[in-house]
């Protein structure tokens, strides 16, 4: 089993390596006694996130995520990084490949299933699905600092 490297800590960062996108596969998470989704790694906890949870998951062809569900207060977004597959979202069906990004809301009732030849491996980001105020906005959030770059 694959296991997330802890590369440095501070205060206002971490930094952890999940390995190569190729190996996410080699990773399991452990859901019960008797329940164990291989090829999936949470990584939230891993780097101190405050507000959101991430996730990589490979599904090898032919498999799917195992299950529909939903969520109680978090929106999901979905990084297709590599293979391609078929995306479910309340009964609809869409086909999804590298490069694509889904948007989920709570409620949205959900699955993915590699239908290539290839791995399919993707990037999943949780918060809470409440609206940005205009506080919020990346342009007004963001101080630029009048600090020289040390490389």
């Amino acid at each position: 089993m694959k296991k997330v490297e802890i590369i440095k800590q501070s205060k206002n960062y971490a930094v952890a390596n999940f390995g190569k996108i190729s190996e996410i596969i080699e990773h399991e998470l452990p859901m019960g006694p008797d329940f164990t989704i291989h090829g999936k790694v949470f990584g939230g906890q891993a780097v101190g996130a405050s507000a959101s949870e991430f996730s990589f998951q490979t599904l090898v062809p032919g498999q799917d995520s195992g299950f529909l569900h939903t969520h109680k207060t978090h929106e999901e977004l979905y990084f297709i990084l590599r293979g391609e597959g078929q995306y479910q979202v309340d009964g609809e069906i869409f086909p999804v490949t590298e490069g694509s990004v889904i948007r989920v809301s709570p409620e949205g009732k959900r699955a993915l299933k590699n239908t290539g030849s290839e791995n399919l491996t993707m990037l999943c980001i949780q918060y809470k699905a409440t609206p940005f105020t205009e506080d919020d906005s990346p342009m007004t959030d963001g101080n630029i600092l009048q600090e020289p770059l040390n490389w």
